[in-house]
């Protein structure tokens, strides 16, 4: 491979010649690189079907985001946890290497899954049992134990993430949208009366069907990716991402993000209620915020879908389309909003 053949974000050459220095078993001679389709984010390549590189965006990373070194501790962490997720075996954060910091992580082989038909009614039924258990699993884990108890400030997590939500909305934006002005505001003043001391425990920040290696036979977690916005905070908020993703039959507003759109729709997958009453019973959690959280986690992907369209109108965005972005940042909006109007969960179905 050379310069002309390279895929967006990558320079095969010096990238051989680094990682030949840091990593066992790689030939320098053979540098077979290919980008992983599906993701709007952080950039990930397979290397030779035995290695994962992941990089920042190509362009409007917002602040504090796309953070290797974080993600790259986050695996370290969990790895020593044992729960699921590819070991990681290299950060490099020598910009001259590919333009960019970048870390690398075993190929966890196996499959993601987009479409819930290819599931049978009761392995449908099966993945949402260990969907939940999973993410149970992950809110269980000792944060301190496995050397993350400094990956965040748990006190005041829910006040701190409405600010910065809001914060990057004004940063981000590529047009005037009330309806998320509005969204922000009225989540500002609920937030004021949560308690800042609520539980915690490591958060993913984008726990969702399609973050999720399964088996190739089972409906069994493999691993879990993608954890650049992990942080320690209130475990419901990681709940609230899933319910936002998660689809069912009769969704209106939900279809208009792209995302895994329609994926848990299929006959044997649980309904958001369901999965709120199983995560309930694993964890003991009274899930007293979970409006809140609701609320936040729209408003969340909201402006995460603004700096995809953003990027994309930049020319900068590898994958998606910019206005499919536009769309679902609205759609978000009006999801939060009727939340917050008093709609609770059944309201991420209008």
């Amino acid at each position: 491979m050379n310069a002309t053949t390279d895929p967006p974000g990558l320079r095969s050459e010096p990238l051989a010649r680094h990682l030949a220095g840091v990593l066992d078993g790689f030939d320098p001679g053979r540098l077979d690189a290919r980008m992983l389709t599906g993701g709007r984010s952080n950039v990930t390549y397979v290397l030779n079907d035995r290695w994962v590189l992941r990089r920042p965006p190509l362009g409007n990373v917002m602040p504090s985001a796309h953070d290797m070194g974080r993600e790259h501790r986050v695996l370290t962490g969990l790895t020593r946890a044992g729960f699921p997720v590819p070991r990681p075996l290299h950060l490099c954060e020598d910009e001259t290497v590919i333009g960019a910091p970048f870390m690398v992580a075993e190929y966890v082989d196996g499959r993601v899954l987009e479409d819930g038909d290819a599931l049978s009614p009761a392995d449908a039924d099966a993945f949402c049992e260990t969907f939940v258990q999973t993410l149970a699993d992950l809110h269980a884990v000792d944060a301190v134990a496995c050397g993350l108890g400094e990956l965040g400030r748990p006190s005041g997590f829910l006040q701190r993430q409405v600010r910065r939500w809001a914060g990057q909305w004004e940063r981000t934006k590529t047009r005037e949208l009330p309806v998320l002005d509005g969204l922000a505001a009225t989540l500002s003043d609920e937030v004021a009366a949560v308690p800042e001391d609520l539980p915690w425990g490591v958060v993913h920040g984008d726990f969702r069907l399609d973050n999720l290696i399964l088996d190739r036979d089972r409906p069994v977690v493999q691993a879990v990716v993608d954890w650049e916005m992990s942080t320690l905070g209130h475990p419901a908020a990681d709940l609230a991402i899933s319910l936002v993703y998660w689809s069912q039959p009769t969704d209106v507003l939900r279809r208009q993000l792209s995302v895994a759109a329609g994926a848990t729709d299929a006959e044997g997958f649980w309904d958001r209620r369901r999965i709120v009453e199983r995560y309930a019973a694993r964890t003991g959690d009274a899930l007293d915020h979970l409006d809140v959280c609701l609320a936040l986690a729209c408003l969340k992907l909201a402006v995460i879908m603004e700096s995809i369209h953003k990027r994309t109108l930049d020319g900068q965005q590898v994958g998606g389309s910019s206005d499919d972005m536009a769309q679902a940042t609205e759609a978000l909006a009006r999801m939060g909003a009727a939340v917050m109007g008093g709609g609770g969960i059944e309201a991420l179905g209008r």
